[in-house]
């Protein structure tokens, strides 16, 4: 442990770190020992998507320094449903649904964290917990150290202020904190990583800890994934971007990577690959079209450790064919009024005719995304996809 680079180095470096508290002490802390750390993920589907890239990537940094990743499903809050920004109630979730939901996410994970060996990482659920708290007891217990004057200037309670705050949503900030004291007893963690986003929920729960205790406890929290104008990445016309290949393809996946504005590509070299800096600072020392290079590196690299490295080259090598095996963007076409690929084609000049792009299909000289399409009445696969006509048409379709 004493020989490894201070892991906080590593995150600064790269552009994890957003804000920390008692940060020296932490620096000192994480240099000279292992420190159990967890990151929260929340089970409501059977995939992790881009927005939890980041998170998986600094486990894998963390868990090299010698530190070991405690993995905190909240089974409990899903088994409530979060309201949380929507207008409805999200749909409860059943403990088998959470369970499967939890095997997927464990299979995911495995490519950035080891759950063997020297600080293998752990999977709980903050359902074994919540779920059978008695809540005047809680309340006694927890309750009594939280000022409602402070939490009411914490930034994501102002957010929810102006448009309605439900009790429940006022809980979460407790039930997070609680999260990190049962942690803290049952495993000795001492630090919470997530999202900047979370940064009121996570000192939340290191000042308990420091209340309850009287250990120190501590809170980090990374940049958002965020492009140049302030969006959130991860998001297509098709809907999120997941890490399961059968809900996003390793080619679709390798294309919105290859894809992103000139701006991000350096940023997210550094927080989503594991490129030396040097090497980062190579491939980005141009911002003319040969950013374009590094765009290809990070779409392979990101490609391959999800998906491995076939898979990754292969989906490297139709977005060669598809952009004609140079550099320059994919042309791109949006049409509308269209409902089925043969529509399309005729709509994008693909095809002069349905008759024209009926024969095309049949003869199998029409490919969408990575899928040949072998019925002349295949509807269209989404608002957004590649339409491959032989070896030499390759059109992005925007579907209007």
């Amino acid at each position: 442990m004493a020989t490894k680079a201070n892991v906080m180095d590593t995150l600064k470096e790269r552009g994890f770190v957003k804000q920390t508290v008692y940060e020296e002490e932490l620096y000192e802390k994480l240099g000279k020992e292992s420190v159990p750390f967890y990151i929260g993920f929340d089970p409501t589907a059977d995939s992790l998507h881009v927005g939890h890239f980041m998170q998986l990537v600094a486990m894998y940094h963390m868990q090299q320094a010698g530190h070991k990743p405690i993995i905190l499903i909240g089974g409990g809050t899903a088994m409530v449903g979060d309201p949380s920004g929507r207008t409805d109630m999200r749909s409860m979730m059943t403990k088998e649904t959470i369970r499967h939901n939890v095997e997927c996410f464990k299979k995911q994970m495995s490519k950035f964290v080891s759950f063997e060996g020297e600080n293998a990482a752990v999977i709980v659920d903050n359902g074994d917990w919540l779920l059978n708290l008695n809540y005047i007891d809680f309340l006694r217990e927890i309750g009594a150290h939280f000022s409602v004057n402070r939490m009411l200037t914490a930034e994501c309670f102002k957010q929810r202020l102006e448009r309605g705050l439900s009790f429940l949503e006022f809980n979460y900030m407790l039930m997070q904190a609680y999260d990190f004291l049962v942690l803290y007893r049952k495993y000795g963690c001492a630090l919470e990583l997530g999202g900047d986003d979370q940064w009121n929920n996570i000192l939340a729960g290191a000042n308990l800890i420091r209340i309850k205790e009287q250990k120190p406890a501590y809170a980090m929290t990374f940049t958002l994934l965020t492009t140049s104008d302030g969006k959130k990445m991860g998001k297509t016309a098709k809907g999120a971007v997941w890490l399961d290949e059968n809900k996003t393809t390793p080619y679709e996946f390798y294309q919105y990577w290859r894809n992103i504005n000139d701006e991000d590509v350096e940023k997210c070299l550094k927080l989503l690959t594991f490129l030396s800096l040097d090497e980062i600072g190579e491939l980005c020392k141009y911002r003319d079209e040969r950013i374009n290079k590094a765009k290809e590196r990070l779409a392979f690299e990101l490609t391959k450790e999800v998906h491995g490295e076939e898979k990754a080259q292969l989906a490297q090598s139709q977005a060669q064919a598809a952009f004609g095996g140079g550099s320059a963007e994919l042309l791109t076409k949006e049409i509308s009024g269209v409902e089925t690929v043969v529509d399309a084609m005729v709509a994008a000049s693909v095809a002069k005719s349905k008759g024209e792009a009926r024969r095309l299909i049949e003869q199998g000289g029409v490919s969408v995304d990575e899928s040949k399409v072998t019925d002349v009445n295949a509807p269209l696969p989404s608002a957004e996809f590649v339409l491959h006509k032989g070896k030499k048409v390759h059109l992005k379709i925007i579907v209007k």
